[in-house]
């Protein structure tokens, strides 16, 4: 007997649910970062086990839509959580539980939904006087099938977590051929290693407004070159992203070249620059263009 299916990951925005997916995959499948928001589309993450195939969804957080982007964002969401197999809703164990986490719990432990498993994330480092209310509490949100405290950093947790969700799988074919761990573009992986770089390196009124256009990919006889632009809406912004004497946006492809050799397998030259496309994210064809 095999099993297989969908189980599509719901929370609120910075909860862990991208480190949980790489975690649990075993490589580098969706940007992670310290700022909220960082998952744009969704990203799918396959895991191989004997018999089995979980294919996770990781999806960005939900949100009030507010402009274009998170619209085509929260419709993402929306759209995955009607076909998946199991929903797994990521809590922060270190934040109390707030109307953001009742509103997804209500969602994706309604009567009628596909079976919910909870991971209760952060839980390292944390005492049991502060672990054990917060399971309680998580447990309070509805009738999940389960309850698990873990850390996605560490992978403290996540094997009793992993065999949870491989039981509810449905019985069927696998989804992708062995050894492919996510349905993602070259491009697209490589342009994600870029933003989260630039996420995590530039100050807080840049995040939301960049994006990442990878051009081309050309192999070449002792390395790829990869070509790509950093896309902000502002002067401003794009004077940050350069840095003095184009500091950051040196240190933006350093930091991003050893994912990006990884993704390929092999030596990259990564010609990095800094384009303004003002209001982008409220341009459907600008969007179009990005893949977002």
């Amino acid at each position: 007997m095999r099993r297989s299916g969908l189980v599509a990951l719901a929370g609120r925005p910075n909860v862990g649910k991208s480190t949980l997916v790489n975690r649990l995959v075993g490589e580098h499948v969706a940007a992670v970062s310290a700022k909220p928001q960082t998952t744009r589309r969704r990203a799918i993450g396959v895991v191989h086990r004997p018999g089995s195939q979980l294919v996770m969804v990781d999806l960005p957080g939900f949100q009030k839509p507010f402009d274009r982007l998170t619209e085509r964002m929260q419709r993402s969401v929306n759209e995955t959580l009607e076909d998946a197999d199991a929903t797994l809703l990521v809590l922060d164990a270190r934040t109390p539980i707030g109307p953001g986490d009742r509103y997804i719990a209500a969602r994706v432990l309604a009567g009628g939904a596909p079976p919910c498993v909870v991971a209760l994330n952060k839980t390292d480092g944390l005492a049991a006087d502060r672990v054990v209310p917060a399971l309680a509490a998580a447990a309070a949100l509805g009738a999940p099938h389960a309850v698990h405290p873990i850390s996605a950093r560490t992978g403290e947790g996540t094997d009793a977590l992993m065999a949870d969700l491989l039981a509810l799988l449905p019985e069927g074919p696998a989804w992708f051929p062995e050894g492919m761990t996510t349905d993602q573009p070259l491009e697209q992986r490589i342009g994600e290693l870029i933003r989260e770089r630039a996420l995590e390196l530039t100050r807080d009124e840049v995040p939301h407004a960049v994006a990442v256009l990878v051009e081309s990919i050309e192999p070449g006889h002792d390395r790829t070159v990869v070509e790509a632009k950093l896309i902000c809406e502002t002067a401003s912004q794009k004077g940050i992203l350069i840095g003095r004497g184009g500091s950051m946006v040196k240190r933006i492809g350093s930091e991003a070249r050893p994912g990006i050799e990884a993704a390929v397998g092999g030596p990259v030259f990564l010609d990095l620059s800094v384009k303004v496309r003002p209001r982008w994210r409220r341009d459907a064809a600008e969007l179009d263009r990005l893949g977002v």
